[in-house]
């Protein structure tokens, strides 16, 4: 985005100072990337970290992201905070398919970004295997630097946005019909039968 020059060998000056040329694209994805519509996903403690950046000390009001939305279908940010366990993989991937295009996702943490230091069958090693991720924040818990720093890497990911990205859809293990996190994916009870 850029106002136009006032040149003597252009017909650009006709238009005045009052004019900004842009392209569509770059006007959209600039109110993009300063209105994030936050939905916190929290499981763990981390979340305190995540509450304090919500504060008047780091003011998320200036990226246009101060409003949490607890709706999934009004919200286009998602922050999984903390750890994330097998029996949570089918919530977390039913609110990323409700929420609205163009939609990211941040993974706040080590342990919803590798499984921490909960390396066992319970916790899902990484919530990449579940929904696709835009920015990882590590740290245990990460400081709200960390995640204003994530915000900005985000906002810079938004501006180089094109048009033909989107949308993505359904994340691609809700389209798999042989997921663990399908129903319908569930094997039948197998009767033996007697032999004779």
């Amino acid at each position: 985005m850029g106002l136009t020059k006032k040149d003597d060998d252009d017909e650009s000056h006709l238009l005045g100072e009052e004019v900004v040329v842009t392209k569509l694209e770059a006007l959209v994805n600039w109110g993009r990337k300063n209105s994030f519509f936050l939905y916190p996903f929290v499981t763990a403690c981390c979340a305190m970290e995540y509450m304090s950046v919500s504060g008047p000390r780091y003011d998320l009001e200036r990226f246009g992201a101060a409003l949490p939305r607890f709706s999934p279908r009004q919200a286009d940010t998602l922050f999984v905070v903390g750890t994330v366990s097998h029996k949570q993989a089918p919530i977390l991937l039913r609110v990323y398919n409700q929420m609205t295009e163009p939609k990211w996702v941040f993974s706040c943490g080590v342990c919803a970004t590798s499984g921490g230091f909960y390396d066992n069958y319970a916790t899902v090693q990484g919530i990449d295997t579940i929904v696709p991720v835009d920015v990882y924040i590590p740290g245990c818990p990460p400081r709200p630097e960390m995640i204003l720093d994530g915000i900005i890497r985000l906002q810079e990911k938004v501006m180089k946005d094109k048009f033909s990205n989107w949308p993505i859809g359904a994340s691609k293990l809700a389209r798999r019909r042989d997921t663990a996190f399908d129903s319908q994916a569930i094997p039948e009870k197998r009767t033996e039968k007697k032999r004779s």
